[in-house]
């Protein structure tokens, strides 16, 4: 099954390639990968059938109990079978509905087939964290696919409406999920087979994923998105909203209802919302004009009588609740494929327009007809079955009072009686103003389909007369659902025929009823007009939006103020005000030992008094001095302490640190402001002393609050046993906590991209400057210099000493930095220190000669560095794979080099090479970013500055 999904993904990353080169056959390429799921999901038919469910489980993040678990039941294998089937048939249908002059097919193809891929693994998966993950990936598929016109404002209105209201329903459902997982569990069969007590935790978590079910499948008082994103591409509304998409609400309301249906709040939010959103719907269709709108109330109607019967919680609406989703899948997606076909052959969807194109595209008036009489439910169509099946379960829970009390079971016929004879006036509705000759209308002008446009509407249609046709046969194959009910009896077997019931007899009412409305509409649309809209769903959404819209300017304009130091202020005091004063008032503080030696006590005053002394200088240059004392300073403490490889470490960021402040200050003042003293300077002093005075009791109480072991107590016997290393802190870096690092230096990465984009914003600096003959100053020599690029200096800020001793320690720091590099793993060091000193060593040559000198001495892109360091490291986290290991497992190699002897390598040093690759080409960006850069900003200006003395004194000349 994850191939499957893995067959999607590698189709949708392929596919604006194949958009690019076939244009729009790349559709019936891309609909292989949803062919080819349906095939396997045929296939493993008979093993559902007969309870062999297929299982596949891949271990992922185990301690959170995030697995990828897939099990295939009948009622995913129902949805898997529609989600590929129509799936395949919409994207063929696309290859006729777009043109090859699109602009977006690229896109447009890659969405939609990952959106297919990721609602198969919605209805496969057994993990409830998994599903949200599939879940989310649908909403922003469907996102993505409903403004696929980014340029309009209508479909990127309808896009963002409906992104809003299924991802607040999602992570409504995602509540619900924690705190099911966290009190029972994650796994969706283990749910299923040994359900929690209703207790209000559990009651509280089962409302939260209903919410999530009753946003995605679009009932009140979610049903308005539903609407809004009609305009999206009709293969769109086919697929998303008609077959696949929505399915999901019902997908869980449908999987929940075995062991859910008796909570409390179960019925009122599935049965009551249900049935109320059919109504809606159906008496919001009754006055659309474009076919396509008709088809999307008629399809939030629909969903509403299928949430209904699901919800209801017994065996014989199990049984018809699947049926009502395999007929509407059918009926639906062939109406809207049929709306497709209409608009782009007659030019409009407007039934006011449409006279005589049932006679001239007959090739979809037909299928058309089947299933528009399969959603009115007439017979001998699967609409007729299923419909007749929901009123037969209803019927049954009048005379058992079970699940519902009689009057409500009542209630829940009149209710679906009417909404079925709406569901009857609309149909006919949309039939007659699609294809009916109308008096006093021109007729249409239609061009001819393509034979393959209509081939999909064509088999679906008469899959839906087929469906019904063969109806006994298709019991057999959804009873297993049904049977997993605890209440009610042995339900009924769906039939053409059970003989004269009552349920038939209701059809034939809802039947009479709704052709009445039809023929009297506009009787219908006069009374229509009259009445106020109960449910604006649409109007409340976008007051919602406004309010909270408003409510967040007023709330910005009090908070933010565009003073950096009340922002500041504010969220300090409100640490110190929170964990500061608990930790004072409610921790426990240890006992604690001021120092170890005397060495401790002095290079403690050391670092406190520069700190102190920081705050008073006013040169600038002082300060960073002063600041850089404090981090040697605890630099040395790490080596007191008996940490060597932090105290390098430590030792070149603060070196690092110191350079960078260094450069920075050539283009400010050598001083500080001086402000005068102030009441808010008092207060900031104060704050200030209050801020460090809680860090260092939260520190305090946090090292004396430990109740168990600490994880790295077993560190010195993993490093060596797990790493094959004795230097803990590297072994820990690149092996215990690779994932860690991984996650670093991508940050890494990311501040050297940042730096150089903040400082220059048109260009990262990538031009590199070569020592040439326009570049020598005059006073220049031609020989006898120790560097080359420091020819092009001005004599008076050249070194001759600076540049010998570059010149002999270049090499030095270079040949130390690889021992880092390659000892770090048995000694201190390690990628990121010998990073740091190759860093530290171009940085010398950069002061010593120069911009030209440090393009000498590192003539390659930085980024170019950094993205091959990237690589590398992610290539060494993966390559463990391709041997059957696990992504970041480290494997020893020892073998005797002469005249070296043994030698012992691990894997995780290439890990650590990329770590090394990375540091380095983050060091060359910043010191082009802050060296080179400002050095051509100063030559400029400077260019400037001559050139307009030359003008004046041609001026006074």
């Amino acid at each position: 099954m994850a191939q499957l999904l893995l067959l999607h993904l590698i189709a949708a990353a392929l596919a604006p390639w194949l958009a690019k080169v076939l244009r729009t056959k790349a559709f019936p390429v891309l609909a292989l990968a949803p062919a080819i799921s349906f095939g396997w999901l045929v296939s493993v038919s008979n093993d559902v059938r007969a309870g062999n469910l297929p299982t596949q489980r891949i271990s992922w993040v185990p301690g959170l109990g995030l697995d990828l678990d897939f099990r295939v039941t009948t009622l995913s294998w129902v949805l898997g079978l529609l989600v590929t089937g129509v799936g395949a048939l919409v994207l063929l249908y696309c290859t006729w509905y777009f043109t090859d002059r699109d602009p977006t097919l690229w896109r447009f193809t890659s969405v939609f087939t990952a959106f297919a891929g990721a609602m198969l693994g919605l209805v496969l998966t057994d993990n409830f964290l998994v599903l949200y993950v599939f879940w989310e990936l649908t909403t922003v598929f469907s996102y993505l696919l409903i403004g696929h016109n980014p340029a309009s404002s209508t479909n990127r209105r309808a896009a963002m409406q409906a992104l809003i209201v299924t991802t607040f329903g999602g992570l409504a459902m995602l509540i619900g999920i924690i705190t099911l997982g966290v009190h029972h569990t994650y796994s969706i069969s283990g749910l299923l087979a040994d359900p929690p007590p209703l207790d209000a935790l559990t009651v509280a978590a089962v409302v939260l994923l209903l919410v999530g079910a009753l946003s995605k499948s679009a009932l009140v008082p979610f049903h308005f998105w539903l609407p809004g994103a009609m305009a999206a591409p009709t293969p769109v509304s086919a697929y998303l909203h008609a077959a696949a998409m929505v399915k999901a609400g019902i997908y869980l309301v449908a999987l929940l209802a075995p062991v859910f249906a008796g909570a409390p709040a179960w019925h009122a939010l599935t049965v009551g919302l249900g049935l109320f959103t059919m109504l809606v719907g159906g008496w919001r269709a009754l006055r659309q004009h474009d076919i396509k709108l008709l088809l999307a109330y008629g399809t939030v109607s629909q969903l509403g009588f299928i949430v209904a019967i699901a919800g209801l919680g017994t065996k014989a609406s199990a049984l018809s609740a699947l049926a009502l989703v395999i007929a509407h899948a059918l009926f639906k997606s062939t109406l809207f494929l049929t709306v497709g076909v209409i608009d782009k052959c007659a030019g409009t969807r407007d039934l006011r327009e449409l006279s005589g194109v049932g006679r001239r595209l007959l090739p979809v008036a037909v299928p058309a007809t089947l299933a528009g009489l399969s959603m009115a439910g007439i017979v001998p169509l699967a609409g007729f079955v299923s419909k007749e099946s929901a009123l037969e379960s209803l019927w049954e829970d009048v005379h058992t009072s079970a699940p519902l009390p009689a009057p409500w079971s009542w209630l829940a016929i009149i209710g679906v009686v009417a909404g079925s004879a709406l569901t009857v006036a609309y149909t006919a509705r949309f039939l007659w103003g699609a294809f009916a000759t109308k008096p006093g209308v021109a007729p249409t002008r239609v061009k001819a389909a393509h034979p393959g446009f209509v081939l999909a509407p064509l088999l679906l249609g008469v899959a839906s007369l087929l469906l019904g046709l063969l109806a006994p046969l298709e019991s057999p194959w959804l009873l297993p659902y049904a049977v997993g009910f605890p209440v009610g009896g042995e339900p009924q077997p769906l039939a053409l025929w059970h003989g004269v019931t009552a349920p038939l007899l209701l059809s034939l009412v809802s039947v009479a009823v709704g052709l009445v409305l039809f023929a009297q509409r506009d009787l219908v649309a006069r009374v229509q007009s009259g009445v106020p809209a109960v449910v604006d769903g649409e109007r409340g959404f976008a007051r919602t939006l406004r309010w909270v819209d408003r409510g967040a300017v007023e709330t910005t304009a009090v908070t933010q103020r565009g003073s950096l130091p009340i922002y500041l202020a504010g969220i300090l005091i409100v640490f110190v005000a929170l964990p500061g004063v608990a930790a004072v008032t409610q921790g426990t503080f240890p006992q604690v030992r001021l120092w170890d030696n005397p060495g401790q006590a002095v290079v403690g005053v050391v670092v406190v008094a520069a700190a102190v002394l920081v705050l008073v200088t006013r040169r600038r240059l002082t300060a960073v001095m002063l600041v850089g004392a404090t981090g040697y300073g605890v630099s040395l403490l790490f080596i007191l302490h008996g940490a060597p490889d932090l105290a390098i470490t430590q030792m070149l960021v603060e070196t690092v640190s110191l350079v960078v402040f260094v450069l920075a200050l050539r283009r400010l003042p050598t001083k500080f402001t001086r402000h005068p003293h102030s009441p808010s300077r008092t207060w900031r002093i104060v704050l200030g002393a209050a801020v460090g005075a809680s860090v260092g009791a939260i520190a305090l109480v946090a090292s004396g609050g430990r109740t168990a072991e600490p994880v790295s107590a077993g560190f010195p016997t993993e490093a060596y046993a797990f790493g094959h290393g004795k230097n803990i802190v590297n072994v820990t870096l690149v092996d215990i906590r690779a994932w860690d690092t991984l996650g670093e230096v991508s940050v890494l990465v990311a501040a050297a991209t940042g730096i150089a984009s903040l400082i220059f914003v048109r260009t990262r600096n990538t031009r590199l400057s070569r020592a040439t003959s326009k570049s020598l100053p005059s006073s220049s020599p031609g020989r006898g210099t120790w560097l080359h690029g420091g020819r092009t200096m001005r004599t008076e800020k050249r070194s001759v000493i600076f540049e010998v001793v570059t010149r002999l320690v270049f090499h030095i720091m270079l040949a130390a930095s690889l021992f880092l590099l390659f000892s770090g793993h048995n000694q201190p060091g390690g990628g990121f220190a010998g990073g740091l000193v190759a860093g530290l060593a171009l940085v010398v040559r950069y002061l010593a000669g120069g911009r030209y000198e440090l393009d000498e001495a590192a003539p390659f892109d930085a980024g170019l560095l950094v993205g091959l360091g990237l690589l590398v490291a992610v290539g060494s986290a993966l390559a463990p794979l391709a041997f059957g290991g696990t992504i970041l497992e480290t494997t020893a190699v020892d073998f005797t080099l002469p005249p070296w002897g043994e030698v012992h390598l691990v894997t995780s040093l290439v890990f650590d090479i990329g770590v090394y690759l990375i540091v380095v080409g983050m060091m060359l960006d910043i010191v082009r970013s802050l060296g080179t850069g400002i050095d051509r900003q100063i030559a400029v200006e400077a260019e400037g500055a001559d050139a307009s003395g030359d003008q004046e004194e041609a001026v006074r000349s």
